[in-house]
């Protein structure tokens, strides 16, 4: 029979079906959305259990690293910047470090050694001011207008230098309170040196006593303080010749590091291509070579200029500094042993022998003259450091026998004997004479070195002219060039 078509309409209402609970927002006893779930609920962003926990940039870049490495175009990148990455390294080490030698071996030539030789001559200015005093005071009424030119001379020059000094002294340090002493001391010495020689003209044997205050205030305040500021000069220029000769092995290791990695990626190249030359990696090896042997070369030459700038200069021009202060201070002592007449005395150490105290210093002075002499003599090293020193050395000998002669008169109570003998006239053979052929061939053995000196150090900072600079270049080009070879292998896999 026909089946009867389903009734279209409202659904009956009838029993619930069961079916699946509709989710639905969790809620406090007052109505509140629960803080358990629901609207506002913080999210549980733990793993499910048995989920692999996720993994980290980091992690993930290596990955791809590693399977970039399995072909050929990934090793090929990875080979190039490591290439690129070393001869940049080798490039920058290289110019870094010989801008830090550059560096100290211009402050060698232009700045240490100037203000070394100009602590040295505030010392020498210094002595010789006293040297020339003591010679005016003994001459009376008689001094000479040169021996006040001299003494003026002397004053005005360490002036003079102690300015220079005090520009190039940091604020503060050592150096600058020395210097700030000097200046102090300098017109104080003057006054008592013109207070000695008022009296002295007007025959007041409170002359002598001034005289003797100004020579303690010279040995004992000025001069030690001169020396002070010598030996840190000088120890600054030892620093500087330290910072500038040391060899650069950082960059050296790593140019040798650099030519090998290339090696080695030219001859895997070869081996898989059969292509004797890569010309991108040629010139990187060709630009690191050079950059090599400038660098082992410029920088051996520059050691070598700086070694012989010290050693026939700075060695030398220290111990004819020593030298001549110790002929100055002789002539000081000589001619105060004439104007004490000895008051001034000293027991030797056995405590039984007084000695004259200026006589004394003269002895111990010359002991130190003939040895600075023997060391110059032994330091030079042509013939035209040799004969001034050579001169210096015959006036010396000469000088001895002259003052022994001197103090024999002066013992016997032949004052004005003497007192020729140490400043009178050509005639009588004085030891001042002997004292101005060593000071003379001094200054002149003095102004050899001096330019000896300059003349090595000039050569050993002009080795290293250019290189910081060439190195930096070179490496780029290196890195480039490189790259460019890597990339030229690459193109084949397009």
């Amino acid at each position: 029979m026909p089946s009867v078509p389903a009734q279209s309409g409202p659904a009956q209402p009838g029993p619930a079906q069961p079916g699946p609970a509709q989710p639905g927002p969790a809620r406090a006893p007052d109505g509140s959305p629960s803080p358990q779930g629901g609207f506002g609920a913080p999210l549980n962003t733990s793993p499910a259990p048995g989920a692999a926990p996720r993994r980290t940039a980091w992690a993930e870049g290596v990955d791809r690293l590693r399977a970039a490495a399995t072909t050929e175009p990934g090793r090929l990148r990875i080979i190039g910047a490591v290439l690129a990455l070393l001869v940049v390294a080798f490039g920058a080490v290289t110019a870094w470090q010989m801008t830090e030698r550059s560096a100290a071996a211009d402050n060698v030539l232009h700045r240490s050694e100037p203000l070394s030789a100009s602590a040295a001559d505030i010392y020498r200015s210094l002595a010789d001011a006293n040297t020339a005093a003591s010679s005016g005071f003994l001459a009376g009424g008689q001094e000479t207008q040169a021996t006040r030119e001299r003494y003026e001379g002397d004053i005005r020059t360490a002036a003079a230098k102690l300015i220079t000094a005090a520009n190039s002294s940091e604020a503060g340090s050592a150096s600058a309170k020395t210097i700030s002493q000097l200046n102090e001391l300098l017109p104080e010495y003057k006054g008592l040196i013109e207070r000695a020689r008022a009296n002295n003209r007007q025959g007041y044997p409170l002359g002598g006593a001034y005289l003797r205050y100004a020579n303690d205030t010279m040995q004992h305040e000025m001069l030690p303080r001169a020396a002070q500021l010598y030996q840190r000069e000088n120890q600054r220029l030892n620093a500087d010749y330290a910072d500038a000769k040391p060899y650069p092995w950082a960059a050296i290791a790593l140019g040798l590091l650099a030519l090998a990695a290339l090696a080695l990626a030219q001859r895997r190249n070869y081996r898989r291509t059969n292509r004797v030359l890569n010309q991108g990696m040629a010139a990187a090896t060709a630009a690191s070579l050079v950059v090599l042997l400038w660098l082992t070369v410029g920088h051996t030459l520059a050691r070598s200029g700086l070694d012989a700038s010290y050693d026939h200069g700075v060695r030398s021009l220290n111990v004819l500094h020593d030298a001549q202060i110790a002929s100055l201070k002789a002539r000081g002592n000589e001619n105060l042993t004439l104007v004490s007449r000895g008051a001034e005395t000293k027991t030797l150490a056995d405590g039984k022998t007084t000695v004259d105290l200026y006589d004394y210093n003269f002895d111990q002075d010359m002991k130190a003259l003939t040895q600075g002499l023997a060391l110059a003599a032994g330091l030079a090293n042509d013939s035209s450091g040799e004969k001034p020193v050579q001169a210096a050395t015959a006036n010396m000998k000469v000088w001895k026998q002259r003052h022994a002669l001197a103090r024999k008169a002066d013992n016997d109570g032949e004052y004005q004997v003497a007192l020729d003998r140490v400043i009178g006239s050509a005639d009588k053979k004085p030891t001042g004479e002997c004292f101005d052929g060593v000071d003379t061939n001094l200054r002149l053995a003095l102004d050899h070195e001096q330019a000896e000196f300059q003349r090595s150090a000039s050569d050993g900072l002009g080795a290293m002219t250019g290189l910081p600079a060439g190195a930096a270049v070179l490496g780029v080009l290196a890195a480039a060039g490189a790259v460019l070879g890597i990339g030229r292998r690459l193109s084949e896999y397009r």
